[in-house]
């Protein structure tokens, strides 16, 4: 008979944050990953600024799975969580960031929805503004997220808007919209929590008249994907 594969700990990995709001969110899905799977140890873990932190939560555990709760591969998904754990002496596992997940463009949607966007007002433009990145690969992925989310709609047009780094070009995505017919803007934060970043797009948002939907947040989905990439790497330990 074959054994049962041995449940490694699903370590939930945030950046972390000064704005206790981006904390509440990770602990916020891990409870809910807990409540989908009674049977998971699911722990949070943050890289700075946050307690716990990643070495700690890993020097407590034999069997880990580090799940970035991260959208877009970039420097800290690349370098900052592989460093804390080439310094940590025993086996962690790593999975992939959780991405353009079609599950996380439903609840991008969703909170669009809340913020009372028809998909059928040819009138509207609609912005999902992201962290920027150094990387272009990570830019690039993440410029498909306005194309998802427009699919199906009859909106005027959607981009995607850098809040950071050095593809910062909110002001000019916002501009670009209105030439090409946007009566309407709306931003949508394709970040998975309140915090700074979001705050100061809030702040240009209020400036310029633009209404602004909700992050991702905490929901069944976020946590399902986040389950989806541990399952990825529990599925390639036992296949090995």
């Amino acid at each position: 008979m074959r054994a049962a594969p041995v449940l490694s700990t699903l370590v939930l990995t945030a950046h972390g944050s000064a704005d206790p709001r981006s904390a509440a969110v990770t602990h916020a899905v891990a409870g809910r990953i807990r409540r989908l799977r009674p049977w998971l140890d699911v722990r949070a873990a943050f890289l700075e600024q946050t307690q716990p932190a990643l070495p700690d939560v890993l020097a407590q555990t034999r069997d880990a799975t580090v799940v970035p709760f991260l959208l877009a591969d970039a420097y800290h998904a690349r370098v900052d969580i592989p460093a804390v754990i080439d310094a940590v002496d025993r086996p962690v596992r790593t999975a992939a960031v959780l991405g353009e997940d079609p599950a996380l463009l439903t609840v991008a949607r969703l909170r669009l929805s809340e913020a009372g966007v028809s998909p059928y007002d040819p009138d509207l433009g609609v912005i999902a503004v992201a962290v920027g990145s150094s990387r272009p690969a990570a830019n690039a992925r993440t410029s498909t997220v306005a194309s998802a989310l427009a699919d199906g709609t009859r909106w005027a047009g959607a981009r995607v808007a850098f809040a950071t780094g050095p593809h910062a070009n909110l002001a000019d995505s916002a501009d670009a919209l209105r030439q090409t017919g946007a009566r309407r803007l709306v931003i949508v934060p394709w970040f998975l929590a309140h915090g700074r970043i979001t705050d100061r797009v809030a702040e240009y948002a209020a400036r310029e008249g633009i209404s602004m939907a909700e992050p991702l947040g905490s929901h069944n989905l976020v946590a399902a994907t986040v389950l989806d990439r541990f399952d990825e790497v529990t599925a390639a330990r036992a296949a090995a």
